[in-house]
């Protein structure tokens, strides 16, 4: 218990510097001239025109929000949320503060050029990005204007990224009205405010994955041992399960195929269309259009500028979907000796070490002979064809995962079908199966012994045989 509370106030203290550095992200956006960032477009304009400051005003539209949330929840919502529906008032003055003292701290800031503009709002998007993709991480509050977004989506029963959305839109129109109404002309809503709504979420999305140091020092690392300990516990009914990601035209499923029958194991990889239509609700027609790709990329990352995306929020069809088959993927593992080919199997498996991981790849060309000769693909198209596919593949799985697409060290084994067959890559997978079955029996057989660890290294296997259907 005293090391939940200590890695709890870790968090706390990690979640106001959070609020600091995106208070400053903001003034540094707003120092920038070209207009503020979507969130304080209102309270900014409204600063101009009346004797409070930004920060002043964002402390009273956000305590106006907490009771706005009131009508759209529940007495179930303001019992389980009372801890998180409360905190808003402590974070909303935190917030506004911070607002207000890094504006005076930037009283010198004041860029003539365009270009000197252009360069402090990238600086200001950047600096805000990295507070808000700290406080993503440490995930214990919400500002009252995601908060409300929230009570808003639960009650409604939409995504909350379209709703976030429609919010941050609603704000920029309040603050347009408010110009005109009250300056005769349209301050504080320009160019800037534009370019923070589209490039501030992509970046928390690529920032995110450097914060996995703070894992240990918050609680993450030692919640990740946990579950790695309740795993080995379970250990009996695991199976040695073969992933295998792929890229397009590299015979990913030929293999897969290969390595079924050689092993007498079976294959997953259009069985989960049915197992994943099944378990989410969903047309089995949608999933095999959608399940290796992120229709709005762009705008999920827009998304991403909220921390209500790891509060609860309302899951896309993308998301759920993603779920079921990471579940399917985990109860496979713990039913039965499998090939699975895609479906990120290799990241749901990564703390298995059982789990034998491969990556399938080629070069253009054979890949591009393969769609013609085996998938049946118009010559004209199937250069096209494959870079459409690796690029939903590797969105796909980056979003998902955070890690990158077809990285070598992540895999026990690195198969190029360019350079050596099907068959030849078949049977050095069947070999290191066998190798992982028998170190499973051992450990089995001889629990109080200490086994020699299963070696984790990947190699790359490459030859001069000839790539075979």
């Amino acid at each position: 218990m005293k090391a939940q509370n200590r890695f709890l106030l870790r968090r706390y203290l990690l979640f106001v510097v959070a609020l600091f550095i995106n208070a400053f992200g903001i003034a540094l956006i707003t120092k920038a001239l070209l207009g503020t960032s979507p969130i304080t477009s209102t309270t900014y304009v409204l600063s101009m025109f009346t004797p409070l400051t930004m920060g002043q005003w964002t402390i009273l539209l956000n305590l106006l929000f907490m009771l706005f949330e009131l009508p759209f929840m529940t007495r179930r919502d303001l019992k389980t949320d009372r801890r998180i529906f409360l905190l808003q008032i402590p974070v909303t003055l935190f917030f506004g503060t911070f607002i207000d003292c890094s504006m005076s701290a930037l009283y010198w800031l004041e860029p003539l050029a365009y270009g000197a503009k252009i360069v402090t709002l990238l600086i200001g998007c950047v600096v805000l990005a990295v507070g808000i993709a700290l406080e993503v991480k440490v995930n214990v509050a919400m500002a009252a204007g995601e908060y409300f977004v929230r009570a808003i989506s639960r009650r409604l029963r939409r995504e909350f990224g379209y709703v976030k959305l429609g919010f941050d839109v609603t704000l920029v129109i309040l603050a347009c009205a408010l110009s005109l109404g009250f300056m005769s002309g349209i301050y504080g809503v320009r160019e800037g405010t534009v370019t923070a709504a589209l490039i501030v979420g992509p970046i928390v999305h690529f920032i995110t994955p450097f914060y996995r140091f703070l894992d240990r020092w918050i609680g993450d690392e030692e919640s990740a041992r946990v579950g790695r300990a309740l795993d080995n516990t379970a250990e009996e009914s695991r199976h040695v399960v073969i992933s295998i990601a792929r890229e397009y035209g590299s015979g990913g499923h030929l293999l897969g195929e290969r390595l079924a029958s050689m092993l007498h194991i079976p294959l997953y990889d259009n069985e989960f269309i049915r197992l994943a239509a099944e378990r989410s609700g969903m047309d089995e027609e949608y999933i095999l259009h959608n399940e290796q790709a992120i229709p709005s990329f762009w705008l999920k990352c827009i998304f991403a500028q909220t921390n209500g995306a790891r509060m609860d929020r309302s899951l896309s069809p993308e998301d759920v979907l993603f779920v079921a088959e990471s579940r399917i993927v985990q109860e496979l593992a713990d039913k039965q000796a499998c090939v699975i080919v895609g479906r990120c199997a290799d990241f749901v498996l990564r703390d298995d070490p059982r789990a034998v991981r491969v990556f399938c790849c080629t070069d253009p060309e054979s890949a591009r002979k393969r769609c013609i000769e085996e998938y049946g693909i118009a010559p004209e198209s199937a250069e096209t064809e494959v870079r459409r596919v690796n690029r939903n593949r590797r969105t796909h799985y980056e979003y998902y995962t955070g890690e990158r697409w077809g990285d070598p060290h992540r895999f026990d084994l690195t198969v190029n079908t360019g350079r050596v067959s099907i068959d030849d890559a078949a049977r050095t997978i069947a070999d290191l199966y066998r190798d992982r079955l028998a170190a499973a029996s051992a450990r089995k057989s001889a629990p109080t012994a200490s086994s020699p660890s299963p070696s984790t290294a990947a190699p790359t296997v490459s030859g001069s045989g000839a790539s075979k259907g």
